[in-house]
């Protein structure tokens, strides 16, 4: 039995199980921060070119968030020492930024967290790099729709379930292994907390939508097998069959008629490509 907790302005909360209901406080927090997240990405596209090292993206996604009057949520999160996550081609999610430059072809998810006045707005994109095959465009694509159709089940009165089961059939229709190991969550004040958004569910399942509701969906698709392995890094996580794998997410709300988005690009570069 799934618990509630109403959040009725900017009171502390903890991580303990209880799935939050937000007021208008958290929904103004969580609109700024959002967007903030959104035009940085939005900032960086003309960045992902070939030749470009993925800590030189790291390093403009922390330049804009601190001009943004924020700071990067994963920086010194559980040891890590980064300000974006950047995943390549076969990459799930979780890469870590370094020397390693972009090549034409590759097909890149950026993920930023700025943490402004207390909210934490989540969000990830794909890029492409130069001539990306027309096998690695439609992943992106399909993707992204999973992305949408599951956002199209964020309701009130739906499962959470709904959303995930909503992605599961897409991706097979095409398919594609949709990833188990990781999630969506819950978050506003917590980076992550109640609930899990599972991405491969059964409609009718889980708990029930309520307004106020503040959850990431995030689905990570597979040209393969849906199965991760982790690297001995401890973060970077990968297909175990080394094919292509892509992810979107958005950061929203349940509201009292659907849904709303606090993640969308300002400038409107949804999917790619983005000239």
């Amino acid at each position: 039995m799934n618990e509630y907790q109403v959040i009725e302005g900017t009171e502390t909360v903890v991580r303990d199980g209880t799935i939050k209901l937000h007021g208008q406080a958290g929904f103004e927090g969580m609109r700024k921060a959002g967007q903030l997240a959104a035009s940085i990405l939005d900032e960086i596209a003309p960045m992902v070119q070939p030749g470009v090292t993925t800590a030189e993206i790291d390093d403009k996604v922390r330049e804009l968030m601190f001009d943004g009057g924020s700071v990067p949520a994963t920086l010194g999160y559980r040891g890590y020492t980064h300000s974006c996550c950047i995943s390549i081609n076969h990459v799930i999610c979780h890469g870590i930024p370094s020397e390693k430059t972009l090549k034409s072809g590759d097909i890149v998810n950026i993920d930023v967290t700025p943490l402004l006045d207390g909210w934490h707005g989540d969000t990830s994109r794909m890029y492409f790099v130069g001539d990306v095959p027309l096998k690695a465009r439609r992943l992106v694509d399909v993707t992204y729709e999973c992305l949408m159709l599951g956002i199209d089940q964020a309701k009130p009165g739906n499962r959470l379930g709904d959303i995930g089961a909503a992605i599961l059939e897409h991706a097979q229709k095409h398919r594609y292994g949709v990833v188990r190991e990781f999630c969506g969550h819950g978050l506003g004040r917590l980076f992550h907390d109640a609930p899990e958004v599972i991405h491969a569910a059964k409609a009718g399942t889980g708990p029930e939508l309520k307004p106020g509701m503040f959850f990431t969906i995030e689905p990570m698709i597979n040209i393969g097998k849906p199965w991760a392995k982790m690297l001995s890094d401890g973060w970077t996580a990968v297909t175990r069959d080394k094919s292509l794998s892509a992810q979107f997410e958005h950061s929203l709300a349940i509201t009292e008629t659907g849904n709303e988005i606090f993640t969308l690009s300002p400038r409107g570069l949804h999917q790619p490509p983005y000239d």
